[in-house]
């Protein structure tokens, strides 16, 4: 999708696109298949305004193909040093899973590309057999307080809440692991990164229970990261937070579920780790994602940031509560769509919220709080398509995920507009502001101005 600038003074409603040729298999007609949203903005008031490139064109020099070295094998070495020395990293899954024993971490890196091919998975080592879950039924930990008591463990750490303190004790019991190597089952950890693209990768973690553990994929003080067309399942903690002024960050076309495996703590995307997180932080666009099996909550919750959630499906019967806006942050829902069984909303202290075209099977009213914007170009499609383009289209569904963009000559899709008046003139501008007679390679200002005053402004990109 490459979408149209939102005009804070108009009301729009979208009531048709322009069909265009894929580049890609598996992917919708509605995907732009390039970053945009919170990713491409330098701040808070300039937008579309920063390329998200990651690595680069892959050539010979900076790209590396790596393959499993079989079933069990640890692979997080080899994996580290890949995204140490290169700049487009390939992981092509045709020989079976990647086993990665902890979080592979990285602080300061920039400029790259991490892809998957032929259905790469990354699984974390550790996961939670029924043996465990057995045994943390007999020791209560679900009717355990999650806020107070605790203690000691027998490896002499301090925890504070019962529940996580029951939980690690009876893994150190059961395992014999006094060291707690649970808590590093995850997989992908950024601090102070920049420029990163992640596409078509499914990340597998071990379960989620509360022991204090990481996450599948995580953010922290890091910004222009482009996650797309991703599944990730079974975070031990979460399944991607993005915490400790991250910012300008933009996460399209992915899954979040659990599966069987899940014991407690299905708190899926966490933006904000504390209520002392600055708000001129964590702006995060979420588009076209579905949060599915077993999400209890956190979808996302955020305690800062501008928050911009667009054709999300909402599709956990059961839940607890799916957008969560708390503190400092405000929120801004479009055309997104919850099924049956689903909380969709919650709040404490949010700055504001607002719910436009959105769309519940059950019966609820959305509420609105203030008036929330966007400064980047974008549209969005009718919600109710949101269920069948996403569970087609969505997760790891790209064939030839280094291919950024459309088809050269293709224009991508963008909204029309109902107006109740005719055409006056119809104006081309380049991103400069320079008056152009046509459309060009690119991306184009175009500026409509009807007979009744409205004025339109939208953003088209000819490839």
């Amino acid at each position: 999708m490459k979408y149209m600038r939102k005009i804070l003074t108009t009301s729009f409603a979208c009531v048709a696109v322009l069909a265009t040729a894929q580049t890609n298999e598996g992917l919708s007609q509605y995907d732009s298949n390039a970053p945009w949203g919170w990713a491409a903005c330098s701040s808070m008031t300039s937008a579309d305004d920063y390329s998200v490139t990651g690595g680069g064109e892959s050539t010979s020099s900076n790209t590396i193909t790596l393959v499993s070295d079989g079933e069990g094998v640890d692979m997080r070495s080899k994996i580290i040093s890949a995204i140490n020395n290169y700049s487009v990293i390939i992981l092509d899954g045709s020989n079976g899973d990647f086993t990665i024993s902890a979080t592979m971490s990285f602080s300061s890196k920039s400029n790259k590309t991490i892809v998957g091919v032929n259905n790469a998975r990354l699984c974390t080592k550790f996961y939670l057999t029924d043996e465990i879950k057995t045994a943390l039924d007999a020791a209560n930990v679900k009717s355990a307080s999650s806020t107070s008591g605790g203690g000691t463990l027998s490896n002499g750490k301090s925890v504070s809440e019962q529940r996580e303190y029951l939980t690690r004790q009876t893994i150190i019991n059961l395992t014999g692991d006094a060291s707690e190597s649970c808590q590093k089952a995850g997989i992908f950890s950024f601090s102070s990164c920049t420029n990163i693209i992640m596409r078509n990768l499914v990340l597998v973690g071990p379960g989620p229970c509360d022991v204090g553990g990481n996450d599948l994929l995580s953010l922290t003080g890091s910004k222009h990261f482009w996650v797309d067309h991703c599944e990730l399942t079974d975070g031990i903690d979460g399944n991607f937070d993005i915490t400790k002024s991250s910012d300008f960050n933009t996460v399209t076309w992915c899954i979040f579920n659990y599966t069987d495996r899940a014991y407690d703590h299905m708190n899926s995307n966490l933006i904000g780790s504390s209520d002392s997180e600055d708000a001129a932080y964590l702006n995060t666009t979420m588009a076209c994602n579905i949060w599915g099996y077993k999400c209890n909550q956190r979808m996302p919750m955020a305690r800062a940031g501008n928050i911009h959630l667009v054709n999300n499906f909402y599709d956990c019967a059961g839940n607890s509560v799916a957008v969560n806006p708390r503190k400092n942050s405000e929120f801004l829902v479009e055309n997104c769509y919850f099924a049956t069984g689903v909380k969709p909303f919650s709040q404490s202290g949010a700055l504001g919220y607002n719910f436009i075209d959105c769309y519940t099977e059950d019966s609820y009213t959305f509420q609105q709080s203030g008036t929330v914007s966007v400064p980047y170009a974008y549209s969005k499609f009718d919600v109710q398509l949101v269920p069948e383009q996403l569970n087609k289209y969505a997760g790891a569904t790209l064939t030839s995920p280094l291919v950024i963009g459309r088809e050269e000559g293709v224009v991508t899709p963008i909204s029309a507009v109902s107006v109740d008046s005719d055409v006056v003139l119809v104006e081309y501008y380049s991103l400069t502001g320079n008056r152009v007679n046509t459309l060009n390679r690119g991306i184009n200002i175009v500026r409509t101005i009807y007979a009744n005053g409205k004025v339109t402004t939208q953003k088209v990109l000819v490839k």
